[in-house]
């Protein structure tokens, strides 16, 4: 515990201290300078600022100090820098992505948004006190509701903004609700003191109320079924870049902030045994619920975003497999999944991205793209593979070790029927992600149809992240001991 102090304070905030006065420095800078410029200019412009201070947050957690404020409001350690990290490289790829987009002017403030909702997700991963998670839960919803809304051009961007308002508002309420009773029943706001507080042999029903509630506004957060709704429609109406920031920067810091909070703050007597009460069969429901919506729903889609948005709650139901089995080994096996699941998926909709000028959205549209766009096309087969879990790609790993922690803690959980059907619903999933990559390689497309040409920056940003998809397959355990030194 180090003594709070504003110096204290400081040295442990520096990286996202960097980020926002970057995202400041751009906004100031396109609203003044640039404001007269050509709009590639400005994103140009505001990529080298907005990857600057990301770079320069990477450097200063290398070097950050380790420690913990009092009332658990920072609690720093080498997995949150790990953590933070990754949050980092998703929102520099994010912005590379967004150098091709055409769909505002206001770039300053396009990319001001990517930067404070990354800010937001780095003090969410590096705290366990309830009010700074709910404080910086909604700060990061409130910049993605309007990244989601920010092709203000476009009636569908418009149409899921609310959506996706809409139930983030009642989200929040359901999250708020149960936050205050553990809050009630515990008398403090730190996952540790309240975890501390139910070691009694019987669940208190209120405490069983708090559960369900959290559930719901994580459930939310993460797109977890039956709490999806706003999932489908946020992935296809808005920008392309911004649903791919939602699709896997915001997943990678809700999922560890929900394990935080439930095996940190929730580690009660019934959660460790069968047939009781507890958060384990609750959050064993939604896995199960969310493996077989997400993965059945995305079979009748015929847009290629809201397959990625069911495809997406199919992997929130594997990725609470990973919360359920709350282990050592699944905590690492989880955010290794999510970081490889965020590649894959941001790759994916960074493909759109380029094809979006093209207007292609649906799955007939692909139809003979390795002609028009081989590059691409080989990308999107990548991504699309990883997702599946096709062998050598980091998908496969991450699917393994999951499934692997959940069937270690078999004698005690029980989890084998939930890893049976996870396997099962991998296997549906990998039919609907050939019939996408059937249109891209078999189907016949019209045979004068001219090449797709795509911007230096995103193509070379594409075929980074292809390369790390094919690397972190090959060699899982670059990331896992990344992982594993906590």
């Amino acid at each position: 515990m180090i003594p709070f102090s504003y110096a204290a304070l400081l040295s442990l905030t520096l990286p996202e201290i960097t980020v926002a006065v970057a995202g400041f420095l751009l906004l100031t800078l396109d609203l003044t300078v640039l404001r007269k410029s050509a709009v590639q200019v400005r994103f140009g412009a505001g990529a080298l600022i907005a990857c600057a201070g990301c770079l320069g947050a990477i450097l200063l957690l290398h070097h950050a100090p380790l420690g913990t404020l009092p009332e658990s409001m920072l609690v720093v350690t080498p997995l949150t820098h790990t953590v933070q990290i990754a949050l980092l490289a998703l929102a520099i790829l994010t912005v590379l992505f967004s150098t091709a987009s055409r769909i505002t002017g206001h770039v300053g403030e396009y990319l001001a948004l990517i930067l404070f909702a990354t800010v937001a997700m780095m003090f969410l991963v590096a705290t366990q006190n309830l009010l700074l998670i709910f404080v910086a839960l909604e700060f990061l919803s409130l910049s993605l509701y309007v990244l989601t809304g920010f092709d203000k051009r476009s009636r569908p961007s418009a149409e899921a903004a609310l959506k996706y308002f809409l139930f983030g508002g009642m989200s929040a309420g359901f999250l708020l609700f149960g936050m205050s009773l553990l809050y009630g029943l515990s008398g403090s706001i730190e996952l540790p003191r309240i975890a501390a507080a139910f070691g009694g042999p019987t669940l208190d029903p209120l405490l069983l109320i708090a559960i369900v509630m959290v559930a719901i506004g994580f459930g939310f957060k993460v797109a977890a079924a039956p709490f999806h709704l706003w999932a489908p429609d946020a992935y296809q109406g808005a920008p392309t870049v911004s649903a791919g920031f939602i699709a896997s920067s915001s997943k990678v810091a809700s999922f560890f902030i929900f394990a935080q909070v439930v095996t940190v703050g929730m580690t009660v007597a019934g959660a460790q045994r069968v047939g009781t009460p507890g958060w384990v069969p609750v959050l064993a429901i939604l896995a199960a619920v969310s493996m077989v919506v997400g993965n059945l729903a995305a079979i009748a889609q015929t847009s290629v975003r809201r397959l990625l948005a069911y495809s997406a709650i199919g992997h929130a139901g594997y990725m609470l497999v990973g919360i359920v089995a709350h282990t050592s080994w699944s905590l690492t096996a989880l955010i290794y999944y999510v970081i490889t699941y965020a590649l894959a998926a941001l790759g994916a909709f960074g493909v759109l991205g380029a094809l979006e000028a093209e207007g292609i959205d649906k799955l007939s549209d692909l139809a003979g793209l390795y002609r028009r766009a081989p590059g691409l096309s080989f990308c999107l087969l990548i991504f699309l593979l990883s997702l599946a879990g096709i062998p050598p790609l980091a998908g496969f790993f991450g699917k393994f070790y999951i499934f692997a922690s959940a069937l270690a803690a078999e004698p005690q959980l029980r989890l084998v029927w939930l890893v049976l059907l996870a396997v099962a619903m991998s296997a549906v999933s990998l039919y609907y992600y050939l019939r996408v990559l059937k249109q891209v390689y078999v189907a016949d497309g019209p045979k004068d149809a001219p090449a797709i040409r795509v911007g230096l920056v995103p193509r070379v940003t594409l075929w980074v992240v292809a390369g790390l998809v094919v690397l972190l397959g090959c060699a899982p355990g670059l990331l896992l001991r990344w992982i594993g030194v906590q």
